[in-house]
């Protein structure tokens, strides 16, 4: 999908939401451990339920690969799915990958080829030519982790180096990669009194925000700070969403809290219209 793809979806739903599909056994209904594949069949009934009220989902790959092959068929089975029946939703996986040129390059094309993910997550600890590799795929987006919505942020993100914020140098040098044009990037909503400051470094480029709801982080400031003439924001919400409900109506419960986010997103997207 395309970055053009992606806005005329936020405009279409009125909708700039994304979805974590974070699946925890131990949380979700137990009606569903009776299924064949309990974490898809649960995955199917959200997005079912959600598809026309968000324009991504994320699944955190770290949910499927706790349970071994049988959480790996279930992200495939779930990515398929998706691409199958919802092909204009812009499809994450949250990896949280990077290595060595040559690793890089098989990570992404676990992500981009075998399992046909719209984007992926990528760490920048160690540098361009991890990077890069991702960067090379056509269509393809590297969401690169900037300002983490998490409290361990502070140990190194916001640290001067030649008296500048780490992350700044993150966005600065990224600006310079081949294949820069298919960059995202990671901002906490949590920490939204910097996205002035971000969107000085980088105007335009899209940025996944997780946080709102469950961590705190306030949608309102998010998009007062953060959005951009393009939009320029996902903003994702997991817990909040997925784990609104643990009985027989947890899919319409998920809809319904999709639901309000999405209104709240529309009177953001009016401002901006």
């Amino acid at each position: 999908m395309t970055t053009e793809q992606l806005v005329a979806q936020i405009h279409k739903k009125q909708s700039f939401l994304c979805i974590g599909l974070d699946v925890d056994l131990t949380k979700i209904p137990q009606h569903l451990l009776k299924e064949e594949d309990p974490i898809f069949a649960f995955n199917k009934e959200i997005i079912d339920a959600t598809h026309h009220l968000c324009v991504a989902y994320k699944p955190n790959t770290a949910f499927y690969e706790a349970y071994g092959i049988k959480g790996w068929v279930s992200l495939e089975k779930t990515i398929k799915y998706l691409n199958t029946n919802y092909p204009d939703i812009f499809t994450i996986a949250d990896a949280k990958r990077g290595d060595i040129g040559n690793t890089s390059t098989m990570y992404a094309k676990a992500f981009f080829e075998d399992l046909g993910f719209d984007s992926v997550t990528v760490a920048p600890y160690m540098g361009k030519d991890s990077v890069e590799p991702f960067l090379a795929f056509k269509d393809k987006h590297t969401i690169l982790l900037a300002l983490t919505s998490n409290a361990g942020a502070f140990d190194y993100q916001t640290k001067l180096v030649d008296n500048k914020e780490l992350y700044k140098q993150v966005l600065v040098t990224s600006k310079t990669y081949k294949g820069a044009e298919n960059l995202m990037y990671v901002v906490g909503a949590t920490k939204a009194e910097y996205l002035s400051e971000i969107r000085q470094i980088i105007p335009n480029s899209f940025l996944l925000v997780p946080g709102v709801g469950a961590q705190g982080g306030n949608l309102a400031d998010v998009c007062k700070y953060g959005m951009s003439s393009n939009v320029g924001l996902l903003i994702n919400s997991s817990r909040g969403i997925i784990y609104a409900s643990n009985n027989l109506d947890f899919a319409n419960a998920a809809a319904q809290k999709a639901q309000d986010l999405q209104k709240q997103m529309k009177i953001e997207l009016d401002k901006l219209n």
